[in-house]
């Protein structure tokens, strides 16, 4: 008989890949198709997924008052001369000029200006991207 071993040892010579999780950060060993280190990361992973998909988004509430016919009360148009701001009228009365679309907004309750919800908010939104929550 031969001395040589039959078996190929190679295969398991090397340690397996080290992974990133995307959650948590920590690096762990590959093992199969497995992107997370511990179930607790990936379930975390899925209900943060689920949350996104669950929150209203800007686009949404577009939708809601347009279908309620309430869209053009609810959105700020800007004069571009005087730069005066109206809530659902598409005329300066001042200017005689159309306005330009802003966003969707209200009165603020405290000084009685027209703001978006980008200004209360402080970011300049995207319709498509940004969520109300």
């Amino acid at each position: 008989m031969s001395t040589i071993p039959v078996c190929d040892d190679t295969r398991y010579d090397s340690p397996p890949p080290l992974g990133v999780c995307p959650v948590c950060a920590r690096t762990f060993p590959i093992d199969g198709r497995g992107i997370y280190c511990e179930p607790k990361c990936r379930q975390r992973a899925y209900r943060l997924r689920q949350g996104k998909a669950n929150r209203p988004m800007l686009t949404d509430l577009a939708a809601e008052l347009r279908r309620e016919h309430r869209l053009i009360a609810q959105t700020v148009y800007e004069c571009p001369s005087c730069e005066e701001r109206f809530l659902g009228s598409r005329r300066c009365d001042d200017c005689n000029l159309w306005c330009r679309k802003v966003g969707i907004g209200g009165p603020c309750s405290g000084c009685d200006d027209v703001l978006t919800v980008s200004d209360l908010i402080g970011i300049d939104l995207d319709l498509k991207e940004v969520p109300l929550t």
